[in-house]
C-alpha cells in the first residue's frame, strides 16, 4: 500500500520542473532576446491598447503565441514551440513558414525571421534595439547571445503553463478592472494585474530602453499586480512576485502567507521561491495564499473599495457538475 503525503510521502509535483537560473542563463538571456524580435512585431503592427496590452504573449499547450496580428485584409500569428522547438509563423489565407529553434545568434534568428516574414508577403520593420535591457546590443548585430538548450526550454514553458493556470484561478476573484494573464516580452515575465479605480501618481519612469511615457501609462492607475519570472542576474532564481503602485504605507511590512515569502527591497515588492511552491506539499493552495495575501495587504493598506471589487457570487461550477 503507497504512503500517502501525510504518513511522509513526497508529493508527486512533477508538473512543477526544476528550473534552476544558472543552468540556462544563457539560454533565458537568448530567448528573451527572441521573443523581443517577436514582440516588436506585434507592437507594430497592433493597435495601441492602454497599458501595452497589446504586445504580450499568450500561454498555449505547445508555447507562446502573440495571438492573431492585423495585416490589412490578412491576419497572422507566431508561436514559440517549445515541445518540437519550432518557430511557427501563420497567415490567415494558409501560408505558413517555421524556423527550427537551436543555438544561434540573435542576428542570426533576427535575419532568417524577417526573411520568413516577407516571404508570406508580410512587410514589416521594428526598432532594432531591445527594451528594458540595459546596454542593448541592436538586434542585427548581436552575434554574443546565442544558446538554446532544449530540455531548458521546455521546462521554462512547464513553470509558465503551470504558473498561467492558478493565476487565471486568481484572476476569477475580481470584477473590477483587471488584466489577462499574459508574457511581457520586455521584462519577460507572466504577469496579472488588479486595479482600484483610482488614479496614480505619475511613475517616475527610468526603465532602461523604454520610453517614459509608455511606462507612465502602464501605471496610470492604482495597482496590485503578481506574476512570475524566471530570474536574471539581479536575483538569480525563479520567483513569483507581487507589489503595489503607488505602494502604500504599511506594505512592505505586512507579513502575507506563506513564512517562505519575504519583502525585497531591492525589486520594492514581495518574492515567493518559485522552488518553496514547487516542493510545496499543495503547490497551488500555497500559491494562492500568497497571490490572496499580498493583494490584500495591498488593497486595505491602500483603502480599496473591496467589496465593490471582489466577486460576490456563488462558487465557480466546473464544467459538468
Amino acid at each position: 500500500m503507497p504512503l500517502s503525503a501525510s504518513a511522509g510521502a513526497k508529493p508527486d509535483n512533477s508538473a512543477w520542473p526544476g528550473l534552476p537560473f544558472h543552468d540556462w542563463k544563457e539560454t533565458c538571456a537568448t530567448l528573451h532576446l527572441w521573443t523581443q524580435i517577436v514582440g516588436k512585431v506585434r507592437l507594430v503592427r497592433t493597435p495601441w491598447l492602454n497599458h501595452s496590452w497589446h504586445v504580450p504573449f499568450y500561454l498555449t499547450a505547445r508555447g507562446l503565441t502573440t495571438s492573431p496580428i492585423p495585416y490589412g485584409s490578412r491576419a497572422f500569428d507566431v508561436e514559440f514551440d517549445f515541445i518540437d522547438h519550432l518557430l511557427r509563423i501563420s497567415t490567415s489565407d494558409g501560408l505558413a513558414k517555421a524556423m527550427g529553434l537551436q543555438p544561434r545568434s540573435v542576428a542570426s534568428f533576427y535575419r532568417e525571421f524577417f526573411a520568413c516574414l516577407s516571404g508570406l508577403g508580410l512587410t514589416i520593420q521594428i526598432g532594432p534595439r531591445p527594451n528594458e535591457i540595459a546596454d542593448a546590443i541592436p538586434f542585427d548585430q548581436d552575434d554574443r547571445h546565442a544558446s538554446y538548450d532544449a530540455a531548458a526550454a521546455n521546462r521554462f514553458w512547464r513553470a509558465l503553463l503551470q504558473a498561467d493556470r492558478v493565476m487565471k484561478e486568481f484572476r476569477t476573484r475580481f470584477v473590477g478592472k483587471c488584466s489577462p494573464v499574459h508574457f511581457f516580452w520586455g521584462s519577460f515575465d507572466l504577469a496579472v494585474t488588479r486595479f482600484s479605480g483610482a488614479r496614480a501618481p505619475q511613475h517616475p519612469g527610468g526603465i532602461p530602453n523604454c520610453p517614459d511615457w509608455v511606462t507612465r501609462d502602464a501605471y496610470s492607475h492604482e495597482v496590485y499586480s503578481c506574476g512570475f519570472w524566471p530570474g536574471g542576474d539581479a536575483l538569480p532564481m525563479p520567483i513569483f512576485y507581487a507589489y503595489a503602485h503607488p505602494q502604500p504605507a504599511g506594505f512592505n511590512t505586512a507579513q502575507p502567507p506563506p513564512a517562505t515569502a519575504t519583502y525585497n527591497e531591492a525589486f520594492g515588492e514581495f518574492i515567493l521561491p518559485y522552488d518553496a511552491v514547487r516542493e510545496a506539499a499543495q503547490p497551488d493552495d500555497l500559491l494562492l495564499d500568497f497571490f490572496q495575501g499580498t493583494y490584500e495587504a495591498a488593497a486595505d493598506l491602500g483603502k480599496w473599495r473591496r467589496a465593490e471589487l471582489e466577486y460576490q457570487g456563488p462558487q465557480h461550477k466546473r464544467a459538468g457538475t
